[in-house]
């Protein structure tokens, strides 16, 4: 009775207007968590190597398995003689209906030729006929976006994310070079903008490869604020910081701002798009890149 409806639903979405191409929306890329299927129990988490044949169908061929445990930092190999069985290996997976938010999927799977070695094995994936509804899996990263973006929840969106990313984040992290915007910090801001400023609260990190620092803020009416200092790697993830050199910047004008901001720097998190650290005052900050880079 349950099947029925959801089938009877799935109907309906398909004949509704989704994504007229989904295989070449970018609203396809991501995870997708397996929510119905016509076929119970057929699934198995095999890696196969996929090509886009049109605007919705999706040629594969199944060439790798392995399990995947929690408590394992790798994957333990599934042997599945995939050579030997050719054509057995390939398929094509149709999706006929994408929503315009990206968040649900329906696919329908095929196989070539007729797929009964296959289904009597336990690593079937895919078998004639068989119908999927999947819902997009939140990507950790935008996860923690999220949670910035609307104010809820972030510190423990953060220690989630960190979490999920034990493996890098346990190993020795660089200051990566570029322009960083700070997104959150877990500080709120003070009257004062230029302590601010000077403390790296608001605005713009510049890390430049010869260990000079520079905080930028535009402040109104292109005026900024600019300090700039030099950082040194202390620690296998940490870096010695002192900010020195203040001004106020006005087109190619600047006054001298004195104040002087010394902290340690500890890199929590980083990859070419988000940092998340500990600096003054031992406040977390998050930082997206904002200079187009992907140079390490």
């Amino acid at each position: 009775m349950v099947m029925q409806e959801v089938e009877r639903a799935v109907k309906v979405l398909e004949g509704s207007e989704g994504v007229s191409e989904p295989t070449s929306s970018s609203l396809i890329e991501g995870r997708w968590q397996l929510m119905f299927t016509t076929r119970p129990g057929s699934a198995s988490p095999i890696q196969a190597l996929a090509t886009i044949k049109d605007g919705k169908r999706i040629l594969f061929q199944f060439d790798r398995a392995a399990f995947s445990f929690k408590f394992l930092p790798f994957k333990v190999p599934y042997p599945v003689p995939f050579r030997l069985l050719g054509d057995e290996a390939k398929g094509w997976l149709d999706t006929t209906y994408l929503s315009p938010s990206g968040n649900l999927r329906i696919s329908r799977g095929n196989k070539v030729g007729e797929p009964k070695r296959l289904r009597a094995t336990s690593y079937t994936a895919i078998v004639l006929g068989t119908t999927f509804v999947l819902q997009r899996e939140t990507e950790p990263r935008q996860k923690l976006l999220s949670s910035i973006s609307t104010g809820t929840r972030v510190e423990e969106a953060i220690e989630e994310f960190i979490s999920l990313n034990k493996n890098v984040a346990n190993s020795e992290l660089e200051l990566l070079k570029g322009e960083w915007q700070m997104i959150w910090s877990s500080q709120v801001e003070t009257d004062s903008w230029i302590e601010n400023a000077g403390n790296g609260l608001m605005g713009m990190q510049i890390v430049k490869p010869n260990g000079q620092l520079k905080f930028l803020v535009g402040i109104l009416f292109g005026i900024r604020f600019s300090m700039t200092g030099k950082y040194e790697k202390s620690g296998s993830n940490t870096y010695d910081v002192i900010m020195d050199d203040g001004a106020i910047l006005v087109g190619i004008y600047g006054i001298p701002v004195e104040m002087e901001s010394k902290f340690t720097m500890e890199i929590l998190y980083t990859d070419d798009k988000i940092r998340i650290s500990r600096g003054y005052n031992k406040i977390l900050f998050v930082h997206v890149r904002v200079d187009g880079s992907n140079k390490k």
